[in-house]
């Protein structure tokens, strides 16, 4: 059983074994003799810790493993031993560099303060990306003047990317190994020397490596495939940044409009209460559907801004877990809103009347009209289905459909009737019967003439649910029937007739009810079946049948199909 030891290393406490805690200690000590009376060697010794802490932090999985030898030696490994660096290093600039002191280290990106003009975000990307800060900036401006992209992505990075405080960190953000030799170098000689000579000594070391043929083809290729996986990868985060941040931006420009215009009651939105079911305002949904949506998006962002950058600063798990708190409650709460207003459609209710519309005996000929009104003028009014919210002569708000059909059926007796179906969808069959009792509709009889109002109404309080009135006249053998234009569009399908044309062109001529419930065309010309004719012969569609007589050459030949069948004729013409 090991004795443990806490340990305080810039300011960050670690559980440390006993004999792995004295091998540190003794290193320590090392490295400050080294240091002794050599300019900034309080700054240097901080920054050496610091760097140890953070290589500790990186080797433990969890807060309350305990640092083993382990650890000690692969830490001093990658810091180097203390008698490795003398103070007085500038005897020994001619002489070849060790290999060990060269390794290059993948670039972090870091704000860099040093040089910034707001964040540090734009000097940082300079080191990260390698492109000059200058242009860098004016990408920035850019995007952020034209799409406003630029404004947003500026100040997530200003958020999530950590400044360069401390030397280890400033020499991460470049790409520089961090370990005593170069974090005693930035501070004794200034951080734009040592940067110099680092890619000096890259440079060297790529070239050792190509002479003494250190790499071999195989590694090369392993190199190639790994750049290029690299590559695609970067490109993945790229299109998850923009993917994610286009849709923020939507949203946000959703809920500042949106919801906005719900709150100053701006003409039109107060539309969205007549189809509402749930009671809920408008705001509320926007908002729950920002979250619903922004928050995956936010997330997806996040993701390619990990991909980009190695040491993005995480969110923590308190941001994390309260995004999906958040999340599951907006998705639930519209689950639910959806749920109650798919209900309100959920049954469909009828309330019907019946009259006579005349004294006695129906007239011979009936002539049915359409009443047009003004409540259906659209041009200044929002409309869903036909049916527009406006208000009525005496102020009220009213909802307005042209949802009216008609249709005829012939009477078992000499009495011609109306019959007035509505109709309504509601949350249960009670509620559709009385939202559909509720729709204001009439016609009115003068002499032999029926009038129908082109339109039906009910209260703003009753909502949008599929409101439509059926009027069926029923009436005897015989009667003829004809329309005015405006009858046009509200012909039902329930009607039966004997001729082949379409529904919307019926009303342009007069018909009669016959004894098997159709009703015929009494002035139908055969123009309207269609007819051609050459000088070689001619060829008529009409209702009696399919009739092709053709002359060509002196020759006849002609067919006939009709009801009686198929008869063809051929001869000779003299």
């Amino acid at each position: 059983m090991n004795k443990t030891v806490d340990i305080n290393l810039a300011n960050i406490l670690f559980h440390i074994d006993e004999k792995a805690y004295n091998k540190l200690q003794r290193y320590l000590e090392a490295i400050k003799r080294s240091f002794a009376g050599t300019p900034g060697s309080d700054e240097i010794l901080a920054d050496i810790e610091a760097r140890i802490a953070e290589l500790f932090q990186e080797k433990l999985e969890n807060e309350r493993q305990v640092i083993s030898l382990k650890e000690v030696d692969e830490v001093i490994t990658v810091m180097g031993q203390p008698e490795d660096y003398m103070v007085d290093e500038d005897i020994f600039e001619d002489a070849p560099k060790t290999e060990g002191r060269s390794a290059s280290r993948v670039k972090k990106l870091y704000r860099d303060i040093d040089n910034k003009y707001i964040g540090g975000v734009c000097a940082g990307l300079e080191h990260y990306l390698g492109f000059d800060a200058l242009w860098i900036r004016l990408l920035f401006i850019f995007f952020a003047l034209f799409t406003g992209f630029g404004f947003i992505a500026y100040i997530l990075l200003w958020i999530l990317v950590p400044e360069a405080a401390t030397t280890s960190q400033k020499l991460d953000m470049r790409g520089e190994p961090v370990n005593i030799s170069s974090i005693e170098r930035k501070v004794k000689e200034g951080i734009d020397d040592v940067t110099q000579r680092v890619r000096n000594v890259d440079y060297e070391k790529v070239g050792n490596d190509l002479k003494s043929g250190g790499r071999n083809i195989f590694d090369t290729l392993g190199d190639i495939i790994m750049f290029l996986f690299k590559v695609i990868g970067k490109f993945i985060g790229i299109l998850l940044i923009i993917i994610g941040a286009a849709t923020l931006i939507g949203l946000f420009i959703g809920l500042f409009t949106v919801g906005i215009l719900d709150i100053i009651h701006i003409p039109g939105i107060d539309f969205y209460d007549m189809v509402n079911s749930t009671n809920a305002p408008v705001w509320l949904v926007t908002l729950l559907a920002f979250f619903a949506i922004g928050i995956p998006f936010f997330f997806l962002l996040y993701l390619g801004l990990k991909i980009l950058v190695n040491n993005l600063k995480s969110i923590g798990n308190i941001a994390k877990f309260s995004l999906l708190g958040l999340w599951l409650l907006s998705l639930i709460t519209l689950v639910i809103l959806g749920i109650q207003q798919a209900s309100a459609h959920a049954y469909t209710g009828s309330v019907s009347e019946d009259a006579i519309l005349f004294d006695g005996k129906a007239p011979d000929t009936l002539l049915v009209r359409i009443r047009e009104s003004e409540l259906l003028d659209r041009r200044n009014h929002v409309g869903v289905d036909g049916m527009i919210v406006t208000h009525s002569a005496d102020g009220d708000r009213i909802l307005v459909s042209d949802e009216m059909f008609f249709d005829f059926k012939k009477s078992e007796d000499s009495l011609a009737r109306i019959q007035i179906r509505k109709d309504a969808d509601g949350s249960s069959f009670d509620d559709a019967r009385n939202r559909a009792g509720r729709i204001n509709y009439s016609y009115a009889v003068q002499g032999n003439s029926i009038t129908l109002d082109e339109h039906l109404t009910t209260a703003a309080e009753n909502k949008i649910r599929d409101q439509e009135v059926r009027v069926v006249f029923l009436v005897p053998v015989g009667t003829v029937i004809e329309f005015e234009e405006a009858a046009k569009g509200h012909l039902g399908r329930v009607t039966r007739y004997d001729e082949d044309l379409y529904r919307s062109d019926i009303p342009d001529y007069r018909w009669q009810m016959q004894e098997d419930g159709k009703i015929r065309c009494l002035d139908c010309p055969d123009s309207v079946y269609g007819e051609e004719q050459d000088e070689n012969g001619h060829i008529i569609i009409n209702k009696e049948g399919l009739d092709i007589n053709i002359r060509e050459n002196g020759d006849s030949f002609k067919m006939q199909i009709d009801e009686q069948g198929v008869r063809i004729k051929a001869k000779e013409q003299p």
